[in-house]
């Protein structure tokens, strides 16, 4: 399903989510990077057949955890969508990751990313938002029964976005409690070329 909508300002705004999610987005303090970069959240390192914690405040390269913790999972500790490394956005509490990277105002671009969800336990149904500027650009829900470790059986997302200045900053943030959440991998942003997007 694909969504757009034109941001009006850039602005790196704080959200809070609904009532019992226990997850509220805070701007990333990190400069902009000069372009998106490290979608597969394949450095720091994370060690191999293990997982890294991340709390808020904490980077994982160029992201940055703006609230709760989240999960840097290494190679072999389960399938990721693309190279080794992983985000599981809940790491005993719901998490958030943002980026912030250099934009051309009133160009449009398209953000991609795979989603899969922990099946390790917590509702089957794992759920989480996707924002720009701290608006709610696209909600994503995943169904983990019958995924296991080696085949989490992810799924491709899509949505557009009109940046609003130099800079924009994209995130990603569960809205399921526990320290079983929604998976984020192989994250890509490109310029929307007349007529090469889907409306």
């Amino acid at each position: 399903m694909m969504v757009t909508r034109v941001l009006v300002a850039v602005a790196a705004v704080a959200g809070l989510f609904a009532a019992g999610s226990g997850a509220a987005l805070a701007a990333p303090a990190a400069a902009a990077v000069s372009r998106f970069d490290d979608g597969s959240f394949e450095y720091p390192t994370a060690p191999a057949n293990a997982f890294t914690t991340v709390t808020a405040g904490q980077p994982i390269g160029p992201w940055k955890v703006t609230s709760g913790a989240v999960d840097l999972i290494g190679a072999g500790f389960w399938q990721a969508a693309e190279g080794d490394q992983s985000v599981d956005l809940n790491a005993g509490q719901a998490g958030a990751v943002a980026q912030t990277f250099s934009t051309t105002a009133g160009r449009t671009y398209t953000v991609t990313y795979a989603l899969a969800a922990n099946p390790a336990g917590g509702p089957a149904v794992k759920s989480g938002r996707a924002l720009v500027d701290g608006q709610n650009f696209q909600d994503f829900t995943f169904d983990s029964t019958g995924k296991t470790f080696a085949a989490m059986g992810y799924v491709q997302r899509q949505f557009t976005f009109v940046a609003g200045g130099s800079t924009t900053t994209l995130a990603f943030a569960s809205t399921v409690s526990g320290p079983y959440g929604p998976v984020i991998d192989d994250v890509r942003v490109e310029t929307c070329r007349p007529c090469s997007c889907a409306k």
